[in-house]
């Protein structure tokens, strides 16, 4: 093994590993999606709410309902990846505890029905600003609260929450967003504040459009000194050798 490495065997090194990354970051993407419609066994029932929700929106793969190329163009329209989960089907799964769905905030219709679940935090469903058709055991309350739905409803052993309202309209809401933000759908009960135009930065209280360009001027500037010097001080030391 030499004592010394070339400044190109280091670069070529490096990038190897940029290449193993991406290339990792770049699988699991592609996988986490059908892992986390798996995690319960079987797939949506046929004649479910979320397999009749699913005829015109996308194909079923497990336990989720994807939105494909054929969904509605009132998805397309919200801005919705084509890709992502329209439909979440975890009945039946004997669940007693859930965390994180996460993968699923696309989804519009999601069903929890028969499930051991006796406590639910509301945080589960931040975010999940297309969630338009719950379907929870009917222990559990509606996330937010019934004044976060247009209509809630008992059948049977299930509470239906269908129709999330705006939580930026109800009453005092979009009083709590600082001056020169507006307030924004978050999910069931949620809101978020968000800079209105012209304005960004902590509390939205610097006006004009973010510096992008002068930011990333930056950066690439300090990262082109940093590898020179690098370079330059391995030159020195394979010469030195």
């Amino acid at each position: 093994m030499p004592a010394g490495v070339s400044a190109s065997t280091l670069s070529a090194v490096y990038l190897f590993y940029i290449f193993l990354i991406l290339s990792g970051v770049y699988v699991y993407s592609q996988q986490s999606e059908p892992q986390f419609c798996r995690l319960c066994d079987g797939v949506v029932q046929s004649g479910s709410a979320v397999w009749s929700a699913c005829l015109s929106a996308g194909r079923i793969e497990g336990r989720c309902c994807i939105r494909n190329s054929s969904s509605s163009s009132s998805a397309d329209d919200n801005g919705d990846d084509e890709d992502s989960i329209f439909g979440l089907d975890f009945s039946n799964c004997s669940l007693s505890r859930l965390d994180d769905l996460s993968e699923a905030s696309a989804a519009f219709i999601i069903d929890l029905s028969n499930n051991p679940l006796s406590n639910l935090s509301d945080f589960v469903f931040q975010g999940f600003n297309q969630l338009g058709h719950l379907i929870m055991p009917i222990k559990l309350e509606c996330p937010g609260g019934n004044t976060s739905w247009d209509k809630v409803e008992v059948k049977g052993n299930t509470r239906l929450c269908e129709g999330q309202k705006n939580a930026c309209n109800q009453t005092g809401m979009s009083w709590d967003c600082p001056e020169n933000s507006l307030c924004m759908p978050y999910g069931p009960g949620f809101f978020e504040c968000t800079c209105a135009q012209n304005f960004h930065g902590y509390k939205c209280l610097r006006e004009g459009q973010f510096p992008m360009m002068e930011v990333m001027a930056i950066l690439g500037g300090s990262t082109v000194v940093i590898s020179a010097l690098l370079w330059v001080t391995q030159r020195r030391k394979a010469k030195g050798i």
